[in-house]
């Protein structure tokens, strides 16, 4: 028995033939039943052209209409694909074509593997994305892939973050110069502001923006409530992910951001809460359930701590800052031995792997090594570690506030930095892989 296809997949939007719905993201495109018959038999005339008399046949069951009524049709429905609508073309004496890239395929793998949230599926993302620019040059979805993935990597410290930085500089240019500045290419310029540069106010102006574009991309309130942690805002933070809950309460990482809002906030048994809930929802988001460790840990909770940091960084050993924060916590409890053999393996692993010096910091000052701790503070500055952000409210650096040398690292995190050109560092990434 065949059954017939009611649900196609046209690059990012969901189309039922039958229904007449259009979802891109899960959202409603709410198009005029008109429009929709239009888009419905460029769809099945994918890659042809349609003329005037063959769209009426079709789209209009035969009702004769002017070629203006399907040329303001087709404006329409152009219009409700936003940045895709150039894959709509027209030529005067054989009418409408819809053309999806041949790289949709690619694109469509790369998101996949991006949406495993691992070290392993950000680079296999970056292949795919990659062959997906050789493959067409023109598909902005591509290069706006590779600065996501450039982005992901660093802002999870899985990558340094100065080679990365002007990698995602690149892509996202070649993105907005193809498709202008999406609410979501804006999203990313906003972050990348925020975690790479520290300009919270240009970063906050960005999301801001974005939010007015597209009210209904919950990754905007996600990033906004990052941002606001950052700056000591977090009642605004809070707002913020709230916020994303109306759009999508299911999207999985907003209870990681609302641990983290809590925690930095030193809120410590709200965050554990909101832990709790993370992990019920989404069980498989690695960097919540460190969030979390890190909630049990500074809420008293340490055999719990260690069993989440633990199970994050099995779970995804691309997260080495976990293993980081793990070792810390041994040692604080009383487990020095055991302590002391883990921070040798990843001193180890660091030859060969990146490891945020920012969290390094915080396990040398964990075992007593206060100078230590300095010299990896100056060297997280080098490496423009993401977590530096974070140092004016971050609580698991009160005890370092004491020194004279924390204000003065402190002081200078805003000069301009220098950063490898793109070449450079697409050569030492190969070098590292």
């Amino acid at each position: 028995m065949r059954f017939a296809v009611t649900e196609v997949e046209v690059g990012p939007f969901l189309v039922d033939l039958t229904t007449g719905r259009i979802l891109r993201d899960g959202i409603e495109l709410g198009l005029r039943p008109q429009a929709f018959r239009v888009f419905k038999t460029l769809i099945e005339n994918r890659g042809q052209y349609i003329d005037h008399n063959h769209m009426i046949e079709q789209a209009w069951d035969g009702t004769v209409v002017s070629r203006h009524t399907v040329d303001v049709t087709v404006a329409e429905l152009k219009k409700a694909l936003q940045e895709f609508s150039s894959w709509i073309s027209h030529r005067p004496k054989l009418g409408y074509r819809l053309d999806v890239p041949k790289s949709d395929d690619l694109v469509r793998k790369g998101w996949h593997f991006w949406n495993q949230r691992t070290r392993q599926g950000f680079e296999k993302a970056l292949e795919s994305f990659q062959a997906a620019t050789i493959q067409d040059g023109s598909d902005f979805r591509a290069y706006e892939g590779l600065a996501a993935s450039y982005l992901t990597l660093a802002t999870y410290c899985m990558q340094p973050p100065r080679e990365l930085y002007p990698l995602f500089k690149d892509a996202h240019s070649r993105a907005s110069a193809l498709a202008g500045m999406t609410p979501e290419l804006r999203c990313h310029y906003g972050h990348a502001l925020h975690m790479f540069e520290r300009k919270f106010d240009e970063a906050e102006a960005a999301l801001l923006q974005a939010e007015r574009d597209k009210p209904a991309l919950t990754r905007i309130y996600q990033l906004l409530a990052m941002l606001y942690i950052c700056t000591g805002r977090f009642d605004d933070a809070l707002q913020a992910v709230a916020k994303g809950y109306k759009v999508d309460p299911l999207w999985p990482p907003l209870p990681a951001v609302e641990i983290s809002v809590r925690f930095f906030a030193r809120d410590y048994e709200g965050a554990v809460q909101c832990g709790r809930n993370s992990i019920e929802l989404h069980p498989y988001v690695h960097i919540g359930r460190g969030f979390y460790a890190q909630a049990l840990e500074y809420s008293g909770r340490v055999d719990d701590a260690l069993r989440q940091y633990r199970m994050g960084y099995m779970m995804s050993p691309g997260l080495t800052w976990l293993h980081v924060l793990e070792t810390a916590c041994l040692y604080k409890i009383g487990r020095k031995s055991e302590a002391a053999r883990t921070i040798k393996q990843i001193e180890e692993l660091r030859k060969t792997e990146y490891v945020d010096a920012y969290c390094l910091a915080l396990a040398y000052d964990a075992f007593g090594a206060r100078d230590r701790a300095f010299e990896e503070l100056e060297r997280a500055k080098e490496e423009n570690s993401i977590n530096l952000s974070l140092l004016a409210i971050d609580p698991r650096m009160d005890p370092l506030r004491e020194d004279i040398r924390f204000e003065r690292i402190r002081n200078g995190l805003f000069d301009e930095a220098l950063f490898l050109s793109p070449s450079d560092s697409l050569q030492k990434l190969s070098t590292r892989a």
